[in-house]
């Protein structure tokens, strides 16, 4: 299940390894936020190893870059189509038609913009540090709130309409405790085990979570259900929200 879940959520080559049965995909939401361990990761030293050569700007600019590569830019894509279905569709089928498509449109333009403009506000206000350490927490939180879309609703499409043909299937309990302990660990080793982020910095988990709720009742009104591009365009809007949270409480940390 993890290398169906490492090879759906990257574009490393975990495929040459071995053969997954098609049946593993349906399963990999469950274990979206261990992918977050990887990808927060690795933006995490870029960060720090770019800020020993570039302002800590450009070295942000170079970790956004590195998860695009890492992803192939799967979730700023859903992201696009999202806001192009929801923005241009007027009824349930038109939302999904949009969303289906591969062009972009005004409205996906514009959150992209939006969306990386409010993402470089980041290192104006937070040390190094303090970045490094939220980057991590925020990709694996995210990760595992957007995962909830699949227990909230149910899939828009049929399976054959699909865009990589694959329905993923609601979460078991244990699956669900595994995503949202690999989704919360980093938040809470850095705050209580370590105490590198304030104790605070656990309240705003819950801003994400309110974010998420708002996007499931949006989706369930507008197009009864989900899609793959709810859920990258859900993780996105997540991990932002956290973000801007953390530069309101910011002030009162140092």
């Amino acid at each position: 299940m993890l290398l169906a879940t490492l090879i759906f959520f990257t574009r490393l080559p975990f495929w040459r390894l071995t053969d997954v049965p098609a049946d593993d995909f349906k399963r990999v939401v469950p274990r979206w936020p261990i992918v977050g361990w990887l990808t927060g990761a690795m933006m995490a030293l870029t960060i720090w190893l770019g800020s020993h050569v570039f302002p800590l700007m450009v070295a942000w600019i170079l970790a956004l870059v590195v998860r695009l590569v890492l992803t192939g830019c799967l979730h700023e894509d859903g992201l696009a189509d999202f806001f192009d279905g929801f923005g241009g569709g007027k009824s349930r089928e038109k939302t999904l038609a949009i969303m289906k498509d591969s062009h972009i449109g005004t409205f996906g333009v514009i959150a992209l913009v939006v969306y990386f403009a409010l993402l470089l506000q980041l290192p104006a206000v937070l040390s190094r540090d303090t970045l490094i350490i939220v980057v991590l927490c925020s990709d694996c939180w995210a990760k595992c709130c957007a995962a909830q879309l699949i227990n909230f609703l149910p899939y828009a499409r049929t399976e054959e309409e699909a865009k990589n043909k694959t329905v993923y299937e609601r979460m078991k309990l244990g699956e669900l405790l595994l995503c949202v302990f690999f989704g919360l660990a980093p938040s809470f080793i850095f705050s209580f085990a370590l105490g590198w982020l304030p104790h605070s910095f656990c309240l705003l988990l819950l801003v994400p979570v309110v974010v998420m709720l708002l996007l499931t009742l949006l989706m369930k009104r507008r197009i009864q259900g989900y899609t793959g591009d709810c859920c990258g365009a859900t993780f996105l809007i997540c991990e932002l929200s956290l973000y801007l949270a953390v530069l309101a409480a910011y002030p009162h940390w140092v």
